[in-house]
């Protein structure tokens, strides 16, 4: 039987002081080292969060990639000195157990974790 993927988002912008709403984020898997993209790509909601991630294969667990595109979040909001344009968080997923990965932010410099 295949197992759904238990895969949860969330960013905070740190400088302002809440949720990062329109972050365009993609998922990624790490298959026979080549970085397969899931099917879904999508954006946060108001309060900064995507808990829908579609399972890129029929497997849960594996090596992962999350890609929030930073650069276009802050140019909508008219901050255009950076220094990410986008970033990635790699990770593990070592059982069909819930994984939250949030992701802290700011226009230089960042800081995720696992949740719950």
């Amino acid at each position: 039987m295949d197992q759904k993927l238990s895969l949860s988002t969330h960013i905070l912008d740190v400088s302002l002081g809440k949720p990062a709403e329109g972050v365009t984020i993609k998922l990624f898997k790490s298959v026979h080292n080549t970085w397969i993209e899931s099917a879904n790509s999508a954006t946060t909601d108001s309060n900064g969060r995507f808990k829908d991630f579609k399972n890129v294969d029929n497997t849960v667990t594996g090596i992962y990639k999350i890609r929030f595109e930073t650069k276009d979040y802050f140019d909508r909001l008219g901050i255009n000195d950076t220094l990410y344009p986008y970033i990635e968080i790699i990770f593990e997923i070592k059982s069909s157990d819930h994984y939250h990965i949030p992701l802290l932010l700011s226009a230089f410099g960042y800081s995720t974790y696992r949740g719950s």
